[in-house]
């Protein structure tokens, strides 16, 4: 009974310690706390899984909703790729088990040296509804949007919805991912800050994958360009390709430079990824390619105000619920 008593204790203590870790991880990444390759405290053994929002097992990823100290929480396990310069020591340091011998073909199971057998964990606490719908395996729909649609559709639940943008601003003002940094150009008009996005593990170029956040805060989409706005624009588009030239030895025939359309996020960015890399939404139905978007203003100042758009939404998205209201759908 002693024993039970203390599990007990314990247990209504936990939740609290768990609580004042999960807030610690949160101010630092909110003030730009800790440095990147610092050892972080294991605030996830307290986690209690409620399902998994969805797996991959081609991109070797699982997403997996439950709680954090009594808050809700996603977490995204995602095995990191193997490495050419690390050949060497994952053949010299690890374990073999066979499973099946026949004539010139073998099969095993290797278990890597524990430095060789990362994975690559982010944690979303607290998570909101709107990051667990994100994550959850749904069929998506093709959402035809005129400019009309916008003006009473979209840009409505939008401005309801006062999506958080505080990440982007802490970004922006050097409060947080400041090590990460790859390229910046201050001029609050056209400048930008280049840096990678959370889905590249920066160990090899093959995956490459940077984001270009725009300084000005009012642009949220590809809707609001205009021909004023190309100076912006073609600034991104060079001195992003020249950065990325000069850090990674990637010239600019090797990128897809492009813009999302439903984006993630409403404050513009540019994604720029390698070209070979079949990176998350860069199929045709929602990725615009910045070279394109420029030359589509510089025909007509005002393409996208008045463009039909074309943007899949997944079933459980507000705005898609929006459309099948105004009989879209």
């Amino acid at each position: 009974m002693a024993d039970v008593a203390a599990k007990r204790e314990a247990d209504s203590v936990v939740p609290d310690e768990l609580l004042q870790r999960v807030k610690r991880a949160k101010a630092d990444h909110e003030n730009g706390g800790e440095e990147a390759g610092e050892k972080s405290e294991n605030v996830l053994c307290g986690f209690k899984t409620s399902h998994v929002l969805g797996a991959s097992d081609r991109e070797k990823t699982i997403f997996i909703h439950g709680k954090l100290a009594d808050q809700e929480a996603v977490v995204i396990l995602e095995k990191t790729p193997i490495r050419e310069d690390t050949l060497t020591e994952l053949f010299s340091g690890s374990t073999l088990k066979l499973e099946m011998r026949n004539d010139i073909y073998s099969t095993y199971r290797l278990q890597a040296p524990p430095f060789l057998n990362e994975i690559k964990t982010t944690v979303v606490c607290p998570a909101t509804e709107k990051h667990v719908k994100k994550y959850k395996h749904q069929e998506s729909f093709l959402v035809e949007e005129t400019d009309e649609d916008y003006r009473s559709i979209t840009l409505p639940y939008i401005e309801m919805q006062r999506f958080s943008l505080q990440w982007i601003h802490n970004i922006l003002e050097k409060k947080a991912e400041a090590e990460r940094i790859v390229y910046e150009d201050p001029d609050p008009d056209v400048g930008f800050i280049l840096l990678p996005d959370f889905k590249w593990d920066q160990k090899q170029v093959d995956d490459l994958y940077l984001i270009a956040i725009v300084h000005q805060r009012d642009i949220r989409s590809l809707r609001d360009l205009t021909s004023e706005h190309l100076p912006l624009l073609k600034n991104i588009f060079q001195k992003g390709q020249e950065a990325i030239l000069e850090r990674y030895n990637l010239p600019a025939s090797k990128l897809r430079v492009y813009l999302h359309y439903q984006p993630s996020y409403y404050h513009l960015h540019v994604h720029f990824t390698k070209l070979d890399y079949e990176a998350p939404g860069c199929r045709v139905e929602r990725a615009h390619l910045l070279a394109d978007v420029i030359q589509n203003l510089q025909s007509d100042p005002k393409y996208y105000k008045s463009r039909t758009l074309y943007f899949p939404l997944r079933a459980d998205d507000g705005l898609l619920s929006k459309f099948k209201e105004a009989g879209k759908l």
